[in-house]
């Protein structure tokens, strides 16, 4: 992996990058959808901006994006193949780093569960998974029916602010599926660090050796998109889709932004 990036001026830039650019780049899939609402947004999306400004804590709420590297790969303990990574974020706050490991999300499937992946799995396999847990601050008898991919991520936003001596490290699904697909497997594994995780809302999972990690859902829908533009105690405009999908995001939406701001569900042990 090569330590020199290339700035993007475009979509093809972002393109180029990909494993499997005929496949992944299309309408409505994960990569292209990632890459037009970040380069669009030149910064934090709307959507991401939003859940740091009014969930967070105070730290993340005047922040600004020092880099951003798409399809980033992260060398995990014990060698082997890299954590491959949609976008790494690295962020400047109140004079802390902070790092982000964006994974995107439409319709697609997170990957196979970690005992899938473990199947006839050497040694090198088994001794990952414990390093990767160790780095997570998650015990491995938990992880069996974890997707993968939510496991490894996470622990390249530790590893990476380790690496850059970042206070914080953030794992975000930026979703743009309408039905939340995934959504069930993100819960679960919230769940590992006693969290009951809601969307567009960011938890405190807990401190992972001097790092303090948090984790959280982004749904960058339409109905999500349209609220913020009209405001949240609108009723639902009759543009919006008369769909079954809709409906219940928006009525999920505006009960969440209504509430007043409150920390992490984890207490104030992540204040600095």
């Amino acid at each position: 992996m090569t330590r020199i990036f290339i700035p993007t001026d475009s979509l093809d830039d972002w393109r180029r990058l990909l494993a499997d650019p005929e496949q992944q780049w299309q309408e409505g899939r994960t990569a292209k959808r990632l890459a037009q609402a970040w380069i669009d947004a030149d910064g934090f999306p709307p959507a991401v901006s939003r859940v740091l400004r009014l969930s967070g804590p105070e730290i993340f709420r005047n922040i600004d994006i020092l880099l951003a590297v798409p399809e980033h790969q992260v060398p995990l303990p014990g060698g082997g193949s890299a954590s491959s990574n949609d976008l790494f974020v690295l962020a400047k706050s109140r004079g802390q780093l902070n790092t982000f490991m964006i994974a995107g999300k439409a319709d697609e499937t997170f990957d196979p569960t970690v005992s899938e992946w473990l199947q006839d799995a050497a040694e090198g396999k088994k001794k990952r998974r414990a390093d990767i847990c160790s780095t997570i601050g998650v015990k491995e008898d938990q992880v069996a029916d974890m997707p993968y991919r939510l496991l490894h991520q996470t622990a390249a936003a530790v590893l990476e602010a380790e690496r850059f001596s970042a206070a914080n490290a953030v794992y975000l699904v930026h979703s743009f599926s309408e039905t939340d697909e995934g959504s069930d497997d993100f819960v679960r594994f919230a769940r590992l660090y006693g969290l009951v995780p809601e969307s567009n809302r960011l938890h405190f999972a807990g401190r992972v050796n001097k790092v303090r990690l948090f984790v959280g859902w982004i749904a960058d829908v339409r109905w999500c998109r349209i609220l913020s533009s009209i405001g949240r105690d609108e009723r639902p405009p009759s543009f919006l889709p008369n769909d079954r999908s809709c409906r219940q995001g928006w009525s999920r939406w505006t009960a969440i932004s209504r509430r007043p701001e409150r920390s992490p569900s984890r207490g104030t042990d992540y204040l600095p």
